[in-house]
């Protein structure tokens, strides 16, 4: 599989598209306001300890001062650590570990939110590419979503090459690291060392509330997540991006600095395979199959959806092969919607009913295929007796939608409004009701022009009947700034 990446610079905004054999796969956005701070190591100064919420407030530079419970201190990590039969043991309280005025290490691990100051650890983890470092602890784990048989091999092939000499500090593998070869995770720990001995001399050298180590942005983890051996090119239309990505990669990811290419293009190099038009294709439910045929996705809060549709496709000879040939090729478009909106969580698929057990077997063959190719863990089921098939997908990030739109303020996110004819008819309801509290001169309706039209024209004799049996006259006013569901009443 030919892979090119293109990543797209200003200094708002970042965007990288992987892009296979001419088709965009997957695309990555990070803007620069929007960053969060969650795995950022800092030196932070502990400005109050309070021993009845067993927590600390620490000062790392921000605007408010951050939270550390005493579960998220180092005494903690050794309890988790402890062996299975023996008795856990006690936990310091927070008076006994910190003290006012303090300087230690802590961690983002959520972002300040509301009036709510950032959560911190003191259990320090630094994230590669197959593996989590742990400087603090010689701790060697493997991710339980890997199979049980694979993980005790898994952990002795990771602790022969995390302890080799005098190298301290534990690691956990990631689940995209389960076929990693020793190469490749000797790249990762060697990285992961690297970074962790920065921190270290920061730490030493730099004032307390200092930023000492922030997680990589989306141009670095480019090198560090997205290069494969099918890469040819990763091309970055900023020169002074491409100088400062190219060192980056010669210190920590020096494999995949050879592929770097400045482009000089006059066109935007996005341009090039027309991702913008695939970005807001993305954006839409519809998505059109190269046989006539096409998909229907709905993007809930808890779910996903799918739904194939045969269109316009009547191109084979028979009936049973027109649906196998639809169901076939859908497997590879939703497959590749999958990654391109970075759609996460549970999802059901309707593929079109089929009689022939083979086309089911033929059609599940090709769809684990082409998931095959997602760097997200994804599993899927068979068929299910109503003809459905149930999917799970890893949430690594922010879907492209919830990431790029919002709710609309006109149906507030169902996707519908209501008819004109349904708001009138409310509006007809609501002057009832008002007419039997107060006693107005008049009632004023406005609305917007679509539903004042309705009430002038086709509405107009249930407007007068109404106007007549509550004896006050209605005047009306369309406002075009109102949304098609809005109204209001106004007593005069």
């Amino acid at each position: 599989m030919q892979q090119d990446i293109l990543i797209n610079w200003a200094p708002h905004e970042s965007r990288v598209a992987v892009v296979e054999n001419g088709a965009v796969q997957e695309v990555h956005i990070e803007r620069s306001l929007e960053r969060g701070l969650v795995g950022n190591i800092y030196l932070g100064k502990v400005v109050r300890v309070l021993p009845g919420m067993q927590s600390a407030f620490i000062d790392i530079g921000l605007d408010r001062s951050a939270f550390l419970h005493v579960a998220d201190l180092m005494s903690s990590l050794s309890a988790k650590h402890a062996e299975p039969d023996a008795p856990p043991p006690p936990v310091l309280p927070i008076e006994k570990q910190v003290f006012e005025g303090q300087s230690m290490l802590v961690q983002v691990m959520k972002d300040p939110l509301g009036s709510k100051g950032a959560r911190l650890s003191a259990q320090l983890s630094i994230a590669g590419r197959l593996l989590v470092f742990l400087p603090q602890d010689d701790h060697i784990g493997v991710s339980q979503k890997i199979p049980t048989e694979q993980r005790y091999l898994l952990r002795d092939r990771l602790s022969q090459l995390a302890h080799q000499g005098e190298a301290k500090g534990g690691f956990i593998l990631r689940t995209n690291g389960e076929e990693a070869t020793d190469a490749e995770l000797s790249e990762d720990i060697a990285y992961l060392r690297k970074t962790w001995e920065r921190i270290r001399l920061a730490s030493v050298n730099q004032a307390a509330k200092s930023l000492l180590h922030q997680d990589l942005n989306l141009l670095q983890r480019v090198l560090r997540d997205f290069v494969t051996e099918g890469t040819q090119t990763i091309r970055i239309d900023s020169g002074e991006q491409f100088s400062m990505l190219k060192a980056f990669g010669e210190e920590f990811m020096p494999s995949s600095v050879g592929k770097l290419v400045h482009y000089k293009g006059e066109r935007p190099i996005f341009d090039l395979f027309n991702i913008d038009a695939d970005i807001q294709s993305a954006l839409g439910r519809r998505v059109e199959l190269k046989s006539g045929g096409y998909l229907i996705i709905d993007q809930t809060e808890a779910m996903t959806t799918v739904d194939v549709n045969t269109g316009g496709f009547v191109g084979v000879k028979s009936f049973d092969e027109t649906i196998f040939k639809t169901n076939l090729e859908a497997a590879g478009a939703i497959a590749r919607q999958l990654r391109l909106r970075n759609l996460g969580g549970m999802m059901v698929i309707d593929f079109i009913d089929m009689q022939k057990p083979e086309h089911q077997s033929a059609v599940l063959s090709e769809f684990a295929k082409q998931l095959a190719k997602d760097r997200v863990k994804t599993s899927f089921s068979g068929f299910s007796p109503l003809g459905l098939v149930e999917m799970t997908r890893k949430r690594t990030r922010e879907s492209l939608a919830h990431l790029l739109c919002q709710p609309c303020a006109s149906c507030q996110g169902r996707g519908i409004v209501n008819t004109a004819r349904s708001v009138a008819y409310d509006i007809l309801r609501e002057i009832l009701r008002e007419a039997r509290q107060f006693n107005p001169q008049e009632f004023r309706v406005l609305a917007s022009p679509a539903v004042i039209e309705l009430l002038q024209e086709e509405e107009n004799h249930h407007l007068a009947g109404l106007s007549d049996f509550i004896r006050k006259p209605i005047s009306l006013m369309a406002e075009t700034g109102m949304g098609p569901e809005d109204y209001n009443i106004v007593l005069l």
